[in-house]
């Protein structure tokens, strides 16, 4: 099993890597089927239909405009956050999708983007189905999508064939090719690598060299820095209808002034790792740029954490970034691989607790900690998120996704420390943690799993 440290760190923008970053991927996808199958000429329409979560929480997700964008030929990584309103209005006024390399398709958004509630679709819960037409109204394709956790998407055959390799896992290319953290320890402990070393080694592989991916180690912390420097800066309403304010900027004033006034803050370690983690997703929340990590949900634990490392520590390296994200992004591929990163799938678990997971390894790497020490941490952070659902007020990423985030934060530094303060013998291993993550998510109600039928989302509405 390999996972890209860039395919678990991914540049979008918000609100949500599964609701919004997806459904503009899959767009892009089924533009390039549309060419490859050489019909492009006869296609005169194009419809979409959500499904599932994406249905339910789609409005306040984006995920209708993300579905316009990525028919525009728009894509996460590159889009403009400050020209996707006047994107969007234009192809509402024009009732029509001009992807550059294509014909114009019709495509009427109030009437061609339909949030399908009634049907979900089999593979998984974040579905969704590409149609398009010829001037008779006769389907010349149909593609079916899924969203499946942290701006990944698979078609529904992709997803089979994903699924079928899980009995039977292709030949690996890659020097330490850990698909569990079992597998990790003892290819730690036979070759003598710390896990940021073997991950580096694989990486290295597929990247084609050391000075690739220390590039981009470097600009996926640029990213992830100049995200949480946004929200320290962004004031007022957040979109969407709740009239949540931005709290980042007045928590960060606060604590300067604090600061200068050298008054004793004996929650300073928390009110920092707090403002950071809530300022990257009230960024995320206002469709800003982010760096999914491993979800847009989860945005704001592993920038927050490497940050407050950062502050706190003068003497920190560009090897340390690296060493932590590096880590992080292991543990991140084995949570995926054997569980989930969807909130849709199995609750937020699978993403703030992911990111804590995630983010308390990186921290553990970088004090110093040993293969086991690391793991121990991950575990450590991941159990004490076992059970957590998703249930987005409005279904929008803001209530209580967070704050969410900045509890995550301050859990995988407290997690981080409990490791170091061991040896790295422990009494739950991590993959029986992340096990027991997926049989929970399994379990859970579809209200409690990202479709603002349940939880909070119904309950702060109706008091």
């Amino acid at each position: 099993m390999f996972l890209s440290v860039f395919d678990v760190f991914k540049i979008g923008v918000g609100p949500s890597s599964s609701h919004t970053m997806g459904p503009m991927v899959a767009a892009g996808r089924f533009l390039k089927a549309i060419l490859t199958v050489d019909r492009g000429d006869r296609i005169a329409a194009v419809k979409v239909s959500l499904h599932g979560s994406l249905a339910f929480t789609g409005v306040g997700h984006g995920s209708g405009r993300a579905v316009i964008l990525g028919l525009m030929g728009e894509d996460a990584a590159h889009v403009d956050p400050d020209r996707m309103d006047d994107i969007i209005a234009g192809v509402e006024l024009a009732g029509k999708v001009t992807p550059p390399g294509h014909t114009p398709y019709s495509f009427h958004p109030e009437t061609d983007l339909i949030y399908d509630y009634e049907r979900p679709l089999p593979g998984h819960a974040n579905g969704m189905i590409f149609y398009a037409y010829d001037v008779s109204g006769n389907i010349l394709m149909e593609q079916i999508y899924y969203s499946i956790g942290g701006g990944f998407v698979v078609t529904d055959q992709e997803l089979e064939d994903m699924r079928a390799a899980s009995d039977n896992p292709p030949e690996r290319r890659v020097p330490y090719p850990f698909s569990s953290a079992r597998q990790m320890l003892e290819m730690a402990a036979q070759s003598g690598l710390s896990i940021a070393q073997m991950k580096r080694a694989n990486e290295e592989v597929r990247v084609g060299g050391a000075a690739k991916l220390d590039a981009g180690l470097d600009h996926i912390w640029m990213v992830m820095n100049d995200c949480i420097n946004r929200g320290l800066r962004g004031d007022g309403i957040m979109p969407g209808g709740l009239k949540v304010r931005r709290r980042a900027r007045a928590i960060h004033d606060r604590l300067h002034e604090e600061s200068r006034a050298n008054r004793f803050n004996p929650l300073l370690a928390n009110d920092w790792l707090s403002v950071y983690a809530m300022a990257v997703n009230e960024e995320n929340a206002a469709g800003g740029r982010v760096v999914t990590a491993p979800t847009n949900g989860a945005a704001g634990v592993i920038p927050a954490t490497l940050r407050y490392y950062l502050h706190f520590n003068e003497d920190a390296t560009r090897k340390e970034i690296h060493d932590f994200l590096l880590t992080a992004a292991a543990i991140g591929g084995i949570v995926k691989h054997n569980a989930s990163i969807s909130g849709a799938e199995v609750g937020c678990q699978g993403e703030v607790g992911s990111a804590s997971a995630m983010a308390a390894a990186g921290l553990a790497a970088i004090m110093g900690g040993t293969a086991e020490q690391i793991e121990n941490a991950a575990e450590i952070a991941l159990e004490h998120h076992l059970g957590m659902t998703c249930d987005p007020v409005g279904g929008l990423v803001q209530v209580p996704c967070i704050e969410r985030n900045a509890l995550g934060a301050v859990k995988a530094v407290t997690a981080a420390s409990l490791a170091m303060k061991g040896d790295g013998t422990h009494f739950v291993p991590l993959d029986a943690c992340i096990e027991t993550m997926r049989q929970t998510g399994k379990d859970m109600n579809d209200r409690y799993k990202e479709t603002s039928t349940g939880g909070l989302a119904v309950n702060v509405v109706e008091c």
